[in-house]
């Protein structure tokens, strides 16, 4: 399979060694700065840039009937416009905010534990993300994700980034130094505190589940979530 990294820093770089492990080939990056190679010689593009460049980067690629898969987050107010073009032009893009396989089954283990938890009101429940000092959104969309499910599933209406509110569940950011990703939803009442954690080691889960997304995305068309990819 021929590869089109869009975005090409420590991710980047992670991706293009171990998709040439796999017997791949990197044919196109791109940085803000420049690019090398030749973008429509690839078989499927894999984005991780930063978020005021994504959109161009996506949209780009459907244009030129490149299977996507972006894992850049902070760029998701331009989703629904991406998931429409995409759909208009027949093309094939796959979002997710992380990629890693112990994240996304994290997500399960965190959606039904908020099924669970729903109608146990003594409990206060708060979402905490830590990163290292590089990373340019603030919260993370893997922090967003989780969020998300556990609004569907309880009575909170919203939720608000290192402050306290009625009616909204807390996501504490922190950044530290080299820090993969470490994400904690913590359910805590007068009696006791009930936490969920995933710790990553390394950046190599990602990159291993973004070259799988984008294996799998190569010959379809439509718009698709790594939980597809899961099934």
């Amino acid at each position: 399979m021929k590869i089109a990294l869009l975005g090409y820093g420590k991710m980047g770089k992670i991706i293009e060694k171990l998709a040439i492990e796999k017997g791949h080939t990197v044919v196109y990056t791109s940085t803000r700065n420049g690019s090398s190679g030749v973008l429509v010689d690839a078989d499927t593009a894999i984005d991780f840039s930063s978020p005021d460049i994504a959109k161009e980067n996506i949209m780009k690629c459907i244009d030129h009937a490149i299977p996507i898969v972006s894992g850049t987050t902070g760029w998701l107010k331009d989703y629904d416009e991406v998931t429409e073009f995409c759909e208009k032009q027949h093309g094939s893009f796959l979002y997710a905010s992380n990629f890693s396989i112990g994240v996304n089954l994290f997500f399960k283990i965190n959606e039904y534990t908020a099924k669970l938890m729903k109608d146990y009101k003594d409990y206060t429940v708060s979402v905490e993300e830590i990163h290292h000092t590089e990373k340019k959104d603030e919260p993370s969309g893997t922090a967003i994700t989780i969020t998300e499910d556990i609004l569907r599933n309880s009575d909170k209406k919203e939720w608000i980034l290192n402050n306290k509110k009625q009616d909204a569940v807390t996501i504490t950011a922190m950044r530290e130094h080299d820090v993969k990703g470490t994400h904690t939803v913590e359910y805590e009442s007068k009696i006791d505190t009930i936490s969920l954690k995933h710790e990553a080691h390394s950046r190599e889960g990602f990159a291993l589940g973004a070259i799988l997304a984008a294996e799998w995305i190569v010959d379809k068309k439509g718009v698709f979530s790594m939980q597809d990819v899961l099934r």
